[in-house]
């Protein structure tokens, strides 16, 4: 995996600005100011997932680094969460425990419930992941590392 410290560092310190304190101490999310130009994310996202355009992006240093590419999401019952997440896990050649060993080669995994990006069809909606064709699934999974911020709009 090869990343700048130039990057590492931006990533670190945007996601200390991204949460602050609100009343009583706790954690609260501060808007994002700073779009990617031609996302509906911010500078401080590596991965950028628009549900209502069906594309993604990967994100480095404020600028897209690969991208847009077509994806498939979550359907009716079944949404892909929106928010700010972080990646919690990658894993090359998972199968699904939910969906009776589905393949999920390539995965990613970003929010609760066991949603991920990861390679698979996308003519069909999924059960929550956003699925990539092969080669950005690749892509995304060795560009992505643990704890990179996803932004799902």
């Amino acid at each position: 995996m090869k990343h700048t410290s130039r990057r590492r560092a931006l990533t670190v310190a945007a996601a200390a600005l991204v949460v602050g304190l609100g009343a009583a101490g706790t954690a609260v999310a501060l808007p994002a100011t700073d779009l990617v130009e031609g996302t509906p994310c911010s500078a401080t996202a590596r991965a950028c997932v628009d549900l209502a355009t069906d594309r993604a992006w990967l994100i480095d240093d404020g600028e897209v680094s690969h991208g847009p590419v077509p994806i498939s999401h979550g359907g009716q019952g079944t949404e892909t969460p929106t928010g700010d997440f972080g990646v919690q896990r990658k894993a090359r050649d998972h199968r699904s425990v939910e969906f009776d060993g589905a393949k999920m080669p390539w995965s990613v995994f970003f929010a609760p419930g066991g949603i991920a990006f990861h390679e698979g069809d996308q003519d069909t909606s999924s059960a929550g992941c956003v699925r990539l064709g092969r080669a950005d699934a690749v892509k995304f999974f060795h560009e992505l590392d643990v704890y990179d911020r996803v932004e799902v709009r």
